[in-house]
């Protein structure tokens, strides 16, 4: 398939760029884009066939989940069936940032998106061009890393253009991220909250929050 490459300036919100994102993802595009973190592998988290997409270009294992970036807090309630009285305090406190918190999830999400689960993976990113590209197109996107299974984290626009160009519809080159550590996954659908994994955000600053 024929792959289109995007350069964007991710500190100016082209508004011509990201409608042109929206177009791809809003066909059942599959898309690579730059995060806060690493570059990631982007579908509509409400369109089943393009996160099935998704799994067979990452070569991932369907029994493992996606998680999903949203654009604010109030986009929570499009993707969770219940939000616990505790989320408030953590957003305030890690969102936007490197935070995925596990949420039941809502019966709007397809299934393959949550690998035989109950429960989502959502993050606000710290990224505001990537935050206004989620609320533009009005749906969750899907926040795996840019590799096949296995592979390691891409930060360099290069590297995902090797790798992806060819499998998917657009690569948005928004130069090399920031990288270091993933996000921090803590499951919020059990009592107490379970880290599951140790990330970004440090235990030490989460135990206040924990019970």
């Amino acid at each position: 398939m024929k792959t289109e490459i995007l350069h964007i300036d991710r500190d100016c919100e082209d508004r011509d760029s990201l409608l042109r994102i929206v177009g791809t993802l809003s066909r059942g595009g599959v898309i690579v884009y730059p995060t806060d973190t690493f570059y990631g592998l982007g579908a509509s988290g409400f369109h089943s066939e393009a996160v099935r997409r998704v799994y067979r270009i990452k070569q991932r294992d369907e029994s493992k989940p996606l998680s999903l970036v949203i654009s604010d807090y109030g986009m929570l309630m499009e993707v969770a069936a219940d939000l616990p009285p505790g989320l408030p305090d953590l957003a305030e406190a890690f969102w936007p940032g490197p935070l995925t918190v596990l949420l039941p999830a809502s019966s709007r999400l397809p299934r393959a998106l949550l690998g035989g689960s109950r429960t989502i993976g959502v993050r606000i990113p710290d990224l505001r061009w990537l935050r206004e590209l989620v609320r533009t197109a009005g749906f969750p996107l899907t926040a795996t890393s840019a590799n096949l299974s296995g592979g390691e984290e891409a930060s360099a626009p290069e590297e995902v253009i090797r790798v992806f160009t060819g499998k998917v519809d657009l690569i948005v080159d928004g130069g090399d991220t920031a990288g270091g550590q993933p996000s921090t996954v803590l499951d919020l659908s059990v009592r107490p909250p379970e880290i599951l994994r140790q990330g970004a955000v440090s235990r030490g600053r989460l135990l206040p929050y924990l019970g």
